[in-house]
């Protein structure tokens, strides 16, 4: 696996976390979907222990893996530890999880971590010297939850503290836009215009878009250098974050604005209400069971759009240069 690769499969994680539960056993791959309890990190799951020489690589799904024998490619757990007192040939990664190396083990490839830690004792590892550890720490324990059971991403558990993170979001974005208002109104309020009034082409071009940024990064990692492919997947990235927040901005006003209609149709209308309206009511339809996320796809590919359109007038002409 190029480096380039591991970097798209990190971010890729990161993003979508998308689970493909299945069980089967044969030469190349060994897959087990563990059965059990998803609410501790040390529970009565029993781990996959994999003795002797396993010819193809080992996934752990929602359980640990334990590596006593030699494993010819590489060993992953999403929602477990992987845990190395043999050999590993390939990579070792986890989800969820921490990567253990006991003493007297060896892995021959890249140490990936996501939520956990890399733990190898005192001792000098036994690794290959060109090997490299990505690791990226923090919330271990909801992403294993959530990789023992992926369900509870669509089935929100309502709670003081769900309820007081919703109420943070609703403040974060309030701030964000009044923000990027006040910084590019022109932009926005051109962008809120077009959306209200040529929704179907934003949303056409928002698809097409994100078709080709779908298709073509991987296709760039297949076919191009590492380098470039890797600053291709970091552009990509770039691009999708800037124009998700630049898109919901201009849907909180947009939305913000049909509501101020609805609840004073012939009083004063204010921006900053609106933008408060627009956040709350998002933050409202995101917490929905099941449906968010749709409406997150909905509202990335209408992001997209947006920010593709964003130097066009609402008649689709270019605007005159100065």
């Amino acid at each position: 696996m190029s480096r380039a690769w591991k970097m798209a499969l990190v971010l890729l994680l990161l993003l979508l976390m998308l689970m493909a539960s299945s069980a089967r056993v044969d030469g190349a791959v060994l897959i087990v979907w563990a059965q059990g309890s998803s609410t501790a990190a040390e529970d009565s799951v029993a781990p996959l222990i994999v003795d002797g020489q396993a010819s193809g690589d080992v996934f752990g799904l929602g359980q640990s893996v334990e590596i006593r024998g030699r494993v010819e490619h590489g060993a992953m757990a999403f929602g477990g530890d992987v845990i190395v007192t043999g050999r590993v040939e390939g990579d070792v990664a986890t989800i969820g999880g921490s990567v253990i190396q006991r003493e007297g083990s060896y892995i021959g490839g890249d140490v990936i971590v996501i939520g956990g830690a890399y733990h190898h004792g005192k001792s000098e590892p036994g690794r290959n010297p060109s090997s490299t550890t990505i690791m990226i720490a923090g919330y271990e324990e909801e992403l294993r939850e959530v990789m023992r059971d992926p369900s509870t991403l669509l089935t929100p558990r309502w709670s003081l503290l769900y309820a007081g993170m919703r109420v943070l979001a609703v403040l974060f974005w309030f701030i964000v836009s009044l923000a990027l208002t006040a910084t590019t109104p022109g932009a926005v309020s051109r962008a809120a215009a077009r959306l209200q009034l040529t929704n179907m082409r934003v949303a056409v071009i928002g698809f097409l878009g994100a078709i080709v940024v779908s298709l073509g990064v991987p296709l760039s990692l297949r076919v191009l250098p590492t380098m470039v492919s890797v600053l291709i997947v970091i552009t990509a990235v770039l691009f999708l974050m800037i124009a998700y927040l630049f898109g919901r901005v201009v849907i909180h006003a947009a939305t913000g604005k049909w509501l101020q209609r609805l609840i004073w149709p012939e009083g004063k209308h204010s921006e900053s209400v609106a933008l408060l309206l627009g956040a709350g009511f998002w933050a409202i339809m995101l917490s929905l069971p099941y449906v968010w996320p749709l409406l997150v796809a909905g509202l990335l590919v209408t992001s997209l759009g947006l920010a593709l359109t964003a130097r066009y007038r609402v008649g689709w002409k270019r605007a005159p240069t100065v």
